[in-house]
């Protein structure tokens, strides 16, 4: 069988958070190229869209394969930072992560619903698990989905544009990564290449 390209993963980190942190520069800093305060978020939110784009096409021609997450999210950000842009409304990209991070919630959960845990396919996962251990982090990881689109809700309508954006780049992604740290207990316990060998021992 053909082993599938994966990305190196500081390459893939690099292409996930390039957006961001372009998005985060570009509204911190428009304003020395003229932009006004009030419009420094709509050249941020321009540069974002080309940018994601960008990533995805380098994502495409180095593996030939797009993945689930980056280009479903790619779509929200080009439709959402378009409306954004073409109604001079910045409503709309506030709204990007709440409607991404709930479409991986419902998109998880309703697997989880059809006995088929989608988790690998959404995250492009390279894990082998156990059947109950896909069950438990797919429904971990809808939760948290779930989370991160409330937190995006009370941040952003509570919040400056520029507090936003800063949580979008510094509270948003630490916060994925720690609770992704936080499952290492669980994908141990229910790793499958372990169960295995435990079986082939008993055997022995």
């Amino acid at each position: 069988m053909t082993q599938q390209k994966r990305l190196p993963p500081l390459l893939k980190l690099a292409l996930e958070l390039g957006p961001l942190v372009l998005f985060f520069l570009t509204n911190a800093y428009a304003d020395r190229f003229g932009y006004a305060d009030n419009q420094r978020i709509y050249a941020a939110t321009g540069l974002f869209v080309i940018a994601t784009l960008a990533a995805l096409t380098v994502n495409y021609a180095l593996i030939r394969k797009l993945p689930i997450m980056p280009m479903v999210s790619a779509v929200v950000v080009v439709v959402f930072g378009g409306l954004t842009l073409a109604l001079q409304n910045d409503v709309f990209i506030k709204l990007k992560p709440t409607i991404v991070n709930t479409m991986f919630g419902i998109i998880l959960l309703g697997g989880l619903y059809f006995r088929k845990p989608l988790l690998a396919i959404v995250l492009d996962s390279m894990f082998e698990l156990t059947e109950e251990g896909w069950r438990k982090l797919t429904f971990r990881w809808a939760l948290f989905f779930f989370a991160l689109a409330i937190l995006n809700e009370i941040v952003w309508r509570t919040q400056t544009t520029d507090f936003w954006v800063s949580f979008k780049v510094f509270g948003i992604m630490p916060l994925t990564i720690l609770f992704a740290l936080a499952q290492t207990p669980l994908l141990l316990r229910h790793d499958m290449s372990k169960k295995d060998e435990e079986t082939a021992g008993s055997g022995a």
